[in-house]
């Protein structure tokens, strides 16, 4: 079998309902095979797609008028713990995922979402 050939797909469901000034007030999500494709609410989304042709990235970030600064640091401090993880899996370099990993903790302490003595 080809690694290339598609065996299976999802689609990926995203819902955002606007208010009269265009600010999102209800972002909903859901995939095809996972809860049967339901949606689920959420605050806020981050999304980046490199663009095959182009090679750049086209992004799509946000949020509803109810999230909070506490829950934006959190989310972007996970965001990043994350990307370090991504980063390291994807081209096992492994100094610079590091790197990016004592960023996201140095954000995570000037935020608070991790004590500073860790």
């Amino acid at each position: 079998m080809d690694s290339n050939e598609v065996v299976k797909t999802s689609d990926i469901t995203l819902r955002v309902g606007l208010n009269a000034e265009q600010v999102p007030v209800r972002i909903e999500w859901g995939a095809s095979d996972r809860n049967g494709g339901a949606l689920e609410e959420c605050k806020a989304m981050a999304i980046a797609l490199f663009d095959k042709e182009h090679r750049d990235t086209l992004r799509i970030d946000l949020w509803t008028k109810e999230m909070q600064i506490l829950e934006m640091d959190r989310f972007f401090y996970q965001i990043l713990r994350s990307l370090s993880q991504t980063y390291l899996k994807a081209t096992q370099n492994k100094e610079l995922a590091e790197d990016v990993a004592k960023f996201a903790h140095y954000f995570g302490q000037q935020t608070e979402i991790v004590p500073k003595d860790q």
